[in-house]
């Protein structure tokens, strides 16, 4: 199963994370697929940024997006962009 989950870099007690797709079965920090983004929470305010298009291609094909990187993908309105899609998608295939 591909998972869309955050990788922790940066230095002791300065966290910095990439969000990147990656099998469910790699380490936290091990082999990943893509990177679409990254989220430094150590600056005020925090600097988070998704790309957009490579998220919605990796939730459309099935990733499942660990609790954390789901918040964060929601607070970049990503997620309101899959369900905008889907529904879109679902009433277009109903009038056909």
């Amino acid at each position: 199963m591909v998972k869309i989950r955050l990788r922790r870099q940066g230095a002791t007690k300065r966290p910095f994370y990439r969000l990147i797709v990656a099998d469910s079965q790699s380490p936290r920090d091990g082999r990943f697929i893509e990177e679409i983004g990254y989220y430094n929470p150590t600056v005020n305010p925090a600097v988070l940024h998704v790309e957009e298009e490579a998220a919605l291609r990796w939730l459309q094909r099935g990733a499942q997006p660990s609790e954390t990187a789901r918040a964060l993908l929601s607070k970049a309105g990503v997620l309101q962009r899959l369900r905008a899609a889907q529904s879109g998608a679902a009433a277009s295939g109903a009038q056909g």
